[in-house]
Formats: C-alpha cells, sequence, structure tokens
C-alpha cells in the first residue's frame, strides 16, 4: 500500500474499505487512536500482524512486549523514528 494514500485517507473518519487488519490498525495508529489500533491487530494472527503490533507497542513505550512482537514477526527492533517505520511498515502492507 502507498502510505501517502493511506495517509490521505486520515481525514475520512473510518478507515477506507478493503483494508486488510494490518493495515486498517496502521490507521488507526496513525489516527491517534491507539486502543482501536492495538484491537484490530490483536486480531491479526499474520507475520504482518505480528509487525504491526510491535510498533504499537513501541509506539506505547513497552518496549518488553515490543521485543516478543517483533520477534514474533521476524523482524528486528528498528533504530528509526515511529514515523519513519510506520511509512516502512504501511509501504510492505
Amino acid at each position: 500500500m502507498d502510505p501517502a494514500v493511506l495517509f490521505a485517507s486520515l481525514a475520512e473518519p473510518k478507515p477506507p474499505a478493503g483494508l486488510n487488519r494490518s493495515a486498517e490498525a496502521m490507521w488507526w495508529a496513525k489516527r491517534g487512536n491507539w486502543d482501536q489500533a492495538h484491537r484490530v491487530a490483536q486480531d491479526d494472527p499474520s507475520r504482518e500482524g505480528s509487525w504491526v503490533h510491535a510498533y504499537l507497542h513501541r509506539v506505547e513505550g513497552d518496549e518488553g512486549n515490543a521485543s516478543y512482537w517483533y520477534s514474533r514477526a521476524g523482524e528486528t527492533r528498528p533504530s528509526c523514528s515511529l514515523d519513519e517505520e510506520w511509512e516502512q511498515i504501511v509501504g510492505t502492507l
């Protein structure tokens, strides 16, 4: 997914139709609704869902939980900013 397209949709009250669970969670995260993003991410058992889950715990500041989810996703904890990681994840989705 193109991060610019998802970012542009943030002006809408709901995520765009047809998003997969991981992209929807990232949409909610960028809107600042961590709780909704986390609920959606918890319902996604995929590798991408685990990566999103890790990102969300990094946003939250829960480094231990983030490490667990990065491991489940097969990803290394990034050293980039949260905004850069958001773009990386969304671009991969």
